[in-house]
């Protein structure tokens, strides 16, 4: 899943994928700003076919808290 998320940040962010863990930070590590932050959840919600609701995306931090919001709605 982590190396799923790597490819859709680097959509948006020149970065390197490997250079992206579930520490890193999409705020102030990776510096998107608004739009782009719901540019990428909702390519990550087309990528793995959830749908996370907005006060959960507005919460996520760091790649980690990502994939924890994304594997708490594949499950429902």
């Amino acid at each position: 899943m982590l190396d799923r998320i790597r490819e859709i940040i680097c959509r948006f962010v020149d970065i390197e994928p490997e250079s992206l863990t579930e520490d890193t930070n999409i705020r102030s590590d990776l510096g998107l700003n608004s739009l782009e932050l719901i540019n990428v959840a909702v390519a990550i919600e087309e990528e793995f076919d959830v749908e996370i609701p907005d006060r959960e995306v507005a919460n996520i931090e760091t790649l980690g808290d990502a994939i924890a919001v994304i594997e708490k709605y594949l499950d429902d």
